[in-house]
C-alpha cells in the first residue's frame, strides 16, 4: 500500500473472495473462535493492514472501506498523527484506572468542549468500560439509582448493545429470544420510521402519532407503565436500518421527558464525533439531553473506550457505584485528543457536509434508475439504501446481500442492517475526498445493476 495517507490507492481485487490466504485464516478462525462471530460470514476477508479509507487483505486485495470498523474509524485507518500520539503515550503510561493523569485531563477538557456551550458547565464525564454497551449499562444504573425507579422507555428498531441490560432495551428480538430472563421493565414504543410507519400512516396522514402514543401511555394513570427511570433514544437508528428521527418526533419525546421529570438518554455511540455533520446528533435536533453516551470514534484511531456525559444533578451515586478495570485507557485518551485536534484543524465537519451531499445525490440518482432501491436515507456520512421487491415493496434481504457481495468483489466494503438486513449501509471514514466518494458510487452503481 502507498505510504501516504491513501494517496494513489484504488480498489484492486485480484483473487476470488476469499483469496487462498484469507480462506486459510478464515478456516482456522472457524475452528478456534466463537460461533457468535458475525462479520466474517458476510465479509470473508482476512485483513493485513489499513491506510486512510483503504484496507488490504492477506492476499494483496485492496478494498475501499465504507464500514470503517462500524463507524469507529472517523479518520480512517492508521492516521499518522494519531499513531504518533499513541506511540508517544505508550512510552509514558498505558493504564491508570480512574486516577488523574495529564492526558486524561486533556481528554476531558477536549470532550467537554465538544458540547454546546450551554451544557459544558453543567456536565460531568464518567469513564465506562471499553465498549458502547458499557456506557449503556452505566446510564441505566445512573438513572435508576438517581430516580429510585426501574422502568426504561426504549424504541422499536433501537440497538444499544449485547450485554444483559443493553440487550434488554434493544429492539432486535433474535439475540434476546435466545437468552431468557432479561432485565425487566423495558418498554418499547414506535419510532418515527416514516418509510415503514409502524402505525400504518403516511407522512400526509401522520401528526407524529408515534410520539402521541408514547405521551398518552406515560400520562395515562391506567396506561400500565409506572413513571420510568429514563427514556433511551437513538436520534439516528444505525443497526436498525439508518433511520433518522423526524424533528417533530425528537422534539416531542424530549419535551415529554422534561415535563415528566424523566432523564433523557441519547445514545450517540455511532452518531457521535462528527458522523452526522455535527459533533453530536442531538445538536442537529436542538436538544439538551440529560445523558449522552459515546464510544466508537471516541477512541480516535480504533482504540476501545466509552464515556457517559451527564447533567450534574444526576451525580448522586456513591464512590464505586459503576467501575471497570479498563476505564483508564491512556492510549485511547491520547489518540482521542490527537484525533480531535486533526478534525478541528482540517475542518472534518465541513468535509462531512460536502461528501454527504455528494453521496446522497448519487444514491438518489441511483434510486431513480432502480426501483429495487425503495428508500435512500440518513444524515451526514451515515447513509443507507433499503432494498425492496419492486413489485410488492417488501424488504428484499436476498437482493441486498447480493449487492453487498457484488460490491465486495469490486473492491468496496459495505454493511447490511435493518429489518431482515435489507438496508445497504454506508459508514465511510469522515475524511474521504471527492474522488473516493465518486469511486464508491461507481462501484455501487455496478453492484446494484448486477
Amino acid at each position: 500500500m502507498s505510504t501516504s495517507l491513501g494517496a494513489g490507492l484504488r480498489p484492486d481485487v485480484r483473487t476470488a473472495i476469499p483469496g487462498p490466504k484469507s480462506a486459510e485464516l478464515l478456516a482456522r478462525q472457524e475452528e478456534r473462535e466463537s460461533n457468535a462471530r458475525s462479520y466474517p460470514r458476510r465479509l470473508p476477508v482476512a485483513l493485513e493492514r489499513g491506510l486512510g479509507a483503504y484496507v488490504e487483505d492477506v492476499d494483496g486485495n485492496v478494498f475501499l472501506d465504507f464500514l470503517a470498523g462500524a463507524g469507529v474509524l472517523a479518520l480512517g485507518h492508521s492516521h499518522p498523527e494519531v499513531v504518533a500520539a499513541v506511540e508517544e503515550q505508550l512510552g509514558k503510561l498505558v493504564h491508570g484506572l480512574d486516577l488523574p493523569t495529564p492526558i486524561k485531563d486533556r481528554f476531558t477538557e477536549a470532550h467537554l468542549a465538544l458540547l454546546p456551550e450551554s451544557m459544558r458547565s453543567t456536565t460531568k464525564i464518567h469513564f465506562c468500560g471499553p465498549t458502547g454497551a458499557n456506557a449503556v449499562e452505566a446510564a441505566l444504573k445512573l438513572c435508576k439509582s438517581h430516580t429510585g425507579r426501574s422502568d426504561i422507555i426504549s424504541f422499536q428498531g433501537g440497538f444499544h448493545g449485547s450485554t444483559h441490560g443493553a440487550m434488554a432495551v434493544t429492539g432486535l428480538v433474535g439475540p434476546k429470544a435466545a437468552v431468557p430472563g432479561g432485565m425487566p421493565g423495558a418498554h418499547f414504543f414506535p419510532y418515527s420510521h416514516c418509510f415503514r410507519c409502524p402505525l400504518g400512516l403516511t407522512p400526509t396522514s401522520c401528526d407524529t402519532n408515534c410520539a402521541t402514543y408514547l405521551e398518552n401511555s406515560l400520562r395515562d394513570t391506567h396506561g400500565g407503565i409506572p413513571k420510568p427511570a429514563a427514556v433511551l433514544l437513538e436520534l439516528v437508528q444505525g443497526e436498525g436500518g439508518v433511520i433518522p428521527a423526524t424533528q417533530a418526533f425528537a422534539t416531542r419525546v424530549a419535551r415529554l421527558a422534561r415535563e415528566l421529570d424523566v432523564p433523557l438518554i441519547v445514545d450517540e455511540i455511532q452518531t457521535g464525533y462528527g458522523r452526522t455533520g455535527s459533533w453530536f446528533a442531538f445538536e442537529r435536533y436542538g436538544l439538551e439531553p440529560d445523558v449522552v453516551l459515546a464510544s466508537k470514534a471516541a477512541g480516535g484511531i480504533g482504540l476501545p473506550i466509552s464515556v457517559m456525559f451527564y447533567h450534574r444533578r444526576l451525580d448522586t451515586w456513591s464512590a464505586g457505584a459503576h467501575i471497570g478495570t479498563f476505564r483508564g485507557h491512556q492510549l485511547a485518551f491520547a489518540a482521542s485528543v490527537a484525533a480531535l485536534e486533526v478534525m478541528r484543524r482540517d475542518d472534518v465537519l465541513g468535509n462531512v457536509a460536502a461528501r454527504a451531499e455528494q453521496l446522497r445525490a448519487g444514491l438518489d440518482s441511483l434510486a431513480l434508475r432502480h426501483p429495487e432501491i425503495g428508500d435512500v436515507r440518513g444524515v451526514g456520512l451515515m447513509l443507507g439504501m433499503e432494498i425492496v421487491d419492486p413489485l410488492t415493496g417488501a424488504p428484499d434481504p436476498a437482493r441486498a446481500a447480493a449487492i453487498q457481495q457484488a460490491a465486495l468483489r469490486l473492491g468496496l466494503i459495505v454493511e447490511l442492517g435493518g429489518r431482515g438486513d435489507a438496508v445497504v449501509r454506508l459508514l465511510p471514514p469522515l475524511t474521504i475526498d471527492h474522488e473516493t466518494a465518486g469511486l464508491a458510487l461507481e462501484i455501487l452503481t455496478e453492484a446494484v445493476a448486477g
